[in-house]
C-alpha cells in the first residue's frame, strides 16, 4: 500500500487527476511544478486551487532540473514511488525550442534518478507518449523498435525512456513507462485539439485543423489515464513499457468536430491548413499488456468523456478566459 509519494508536474492536466485519485486513497502527496508558462498559467494555478482542498497534499514550487532543490526534498522525505510527469509536451514547439524539451524530460528525469539511486528508492513510474510511435504498424505495440522519432519532443521522451532502462539495469530500479495517448477531458491543455475546438465553436470562430481531417487518434479520457498510472506505480514490474490508450479503432479528427457541434448545439467553419511534417497521421494503442500486467483497460467512452469535458466549460468559467496558445 502506498503511502507516501512524489508527483512531478503536479499543476499540469494528468499530474493533477493522478494526485487526486492519490489523494482520495489517503496517500500523502508531495507535488513539485516549475509553473512555467508554455500555456496560461492560471489554468495551473486554478489545477493546484483543486488540489488544496486535501489535507494529505503538499505543493512546493520546484523545478526537476533543480537538482539542490530537489534534493533538499529527498533529504526530508522517503517516498515509495515517484510519479514523474513533468515534461515539456507539444510537437510543434519543440521544433521551435528543442533545448527545453533536452533539460526537463531528460535532465529533469536523470536528476529524479539519481537522486532516488542515492537513496536506495526503487520505483518510479514515468510519462512517456505515443508519439513514439511514428512510422511504425497499428496497432501500436511495446515491442516496436520505434528508434525513428520525428520530432525533438518524441526523442526526449524515448532518450528519458532509455535512461530509465539503464538505472534499472544498473542498479535494480523497478521501472513502470506509460506512453499516452491523446489524453483530454475537464481542464485539459489548451494547446490540445479538444480544449481549442470547444472554445472556437463556443465563440463561433473558424477551427484550424491541419490537414483534411481524416487524421485520427486513439483518445483516452484523463480519469482513465491516471487510474493506469497509479496502478502502474503499485505493482513490481522491473521495467517494462505500457500503451495506456483507447484502445479502439482511431477516431478521425473530423467526427470528433462533429460530435462537439452536437453537444454545444452549434455549427462551425473549418480552415484547413498544411498537415505538419512531425504530426503522426494516426494513432491506434494496443492495450493488452495493460490489461495482462495492470488489470486496467479504460471505462468511459468518447462520447461521455466528450460530454464531461464540454460541460466543464460551464462549470468552470475560468476555462473560457483562458488564452489559447498560438497554432
Amino acid at each position: 500500500m502506498l503511502k507516501k509519494v512524489l508527483v512531478t508536474g503536479v499543476a499540469g492536466f494528468i499530474a493533477s487527476k493522478v494526485c487526486e485519485f492519490l489523494c482520495q486513497e489517503g496517500v500523502e502527496v508531495i507535488g513539485v511544478d516549475n509553473l512555467n508558462d508554455y500555456y496560461d498559467v492560471r489554468l495551473k494555478e486554478f489545477r493546484l486551487e483543486q488540489l488544496k482542498g486535501f489535507k494529505n497534499f503538499t505543493f512546493y514550487k520546484v523545478d526537476i532540473e533543480d537538482k539542490a532543490s530537489l534534493a533538499k526534498l529527498f533529504k526530508h522525505h522517503q517516498f515509495d514511488v515517484v510519479y514523474n510527469l513533468a515534461a515539456r509536451a507539444g510537437v510543434r514547439y519543440s521544433m521551435e525550442n528543442p533545448g527545453v524539451y533536452i533539460s526537463t524530460n531528460l535532465v529533469g528525469t536523470l536528476n529524479l534518478l539519481d537522486l532516488m539511486r542515492a537513496q536506495g528508492m526503487k520505483k518510479m513510474v514515468l510519462a512517456s507518449t505515443s508519439s513514439i510511435y511514428a512510422g511504425q504498424k497499428m496497432p501500436f505495440n511495446e515491442d516496436l523498435a520505434v528508434n525513428e522519432p520525428i520530432s525533438p519532443y518524441a526523442a526526449s521522451k524515448k532518450a528519458a525512456e532509455l535512461l530509465c532502462y539503464s538505472y534499472h539495469y544498473l542498479y535494480g530500479m523497478d521501472i513502470s513507462v506509460v506512453r499516452y495517448f491523446t489524453v483530454y477531458g475537464p481542464a485539459g491543455r489548451p494547446d490540445m485539439s479538444i480544449f481549442r475546438f470547444i472554445r472556437w465553436i463556443k465563440e463561433e470562430k473558424k477551427l484550424e485543423v491541419f490537414g483534411d481531417g481524416s487524421q485520427a487518434r486513439d483518445f483516452t479520457y484523463v480519469d482513465d489515464i491516471a487510474r493506469g498510472t497509479i496502478l502502474a506505480g503499485k505493482k513490481q514490474l522491473g521495467y517494462e513499457i505500457i500503451n495506456l490508450g483507447g484502445g479502439k479503432n482511431p477516431i478521425s479528427i473530423s467526427t470528433i468536430i462533429q460530435k462537439l457541434e452536437h453537444l454545444i448545439g452549434k455549427k462551425c467553419i473549418t480552415e484547413n491548413k498544411e498537415f505538419h511534417k512531425a504530426d503522426i497521421k494516426e494513432t491506434w494503442a494496443d492495450i493488452s499488456k495493460a490489461e495482462r500486467l495492470l488489470g486496467w483497460k479504460p471505462q468511459i467512452s468518447l462520447d461521455e468523456g466528450l460530454k464531461r469535458t464540454v460541460d466543464s466549460f460551464k462549470e468552470f468559467p475560468i476555462l473560457n478566459e483562458l488564452d489559447l496558445p498560438q497554432s
